[in-house]
């Protein structure tokens, strides 16, 4: 039985892949920088869809794919200073290296946002505050998501990801 959610999470049932990439665009839409977006959850069940909806509703020029083999895309905005970062860690063999991709340095630039697929490969360089979202496979298509605030700081953009979606 699912434990009733606090107030720092927020489930969202997804019907198909272009509902999650929807999703990923309210979330997009509501990052400024500085924010770290943890996506975890089994090959398959959409973290790169999600963050191609992120990417799309940040307002990224150029398209969000997978990062799998070069570990790190950086994507940017038609105007200004901010970029998104989409990192995978799946290659990850020793979370030392993912410090040597200078990871501790983006994670440290307001201007950047910082999304990262398999981040449950080397958590300990990543901050204790961070949004995390857990996707997993329901029935067929569907996809459950679930988004915890870790931390104080997350609270308020979990808020507004929970009125984006739905509403009030």
């Amino acid at each position: 039985m699912t434990p009733i959610l606090g107030p720092d999470s927020l489930e969202v049932i997804s019907r198909d892949a272009e509902q999650t990439r929807r999703v990923g665009m309210l979330l997009g839409q509501l990052l400024r920088g500085g924010e770290v977006i943890c996506l975890e959850g089994p090959l398959g069940v959409g973290k790169t869809v999600l963050a191609q909806g992120i990417g799309a509703g940040w307002g990224a020029v150029s398209p969000v794919l997978s990062p799998s083999f070069v570990l790190v895309r950086e994507h940017r905005r038609a105007a200004g200073p901010q970029r998104l970062l989409h990192v995978d860690f799946y290659r990850l063999q020793d979370p030392q290296e993912a410090r040597n991709l200078g990871l501790e340095d983006w994670l440290e630039d307001a201007d950047a946002v910082v999304v990262v697929e398999w981040p449950e490969r080397a958590t300990a360089v990543l901050p204790p505050q961070r949004l995390w979202v857990r996707l997993e496979f329901a029935n067929g298509d569907r996809r459950r998501l679930l988004f915890t605030a870790q931390g104080d700081a997350y609270l308020p953009l979990l808020r507004a990801l929970r009125r984006a979606v739905f509403g009030g």
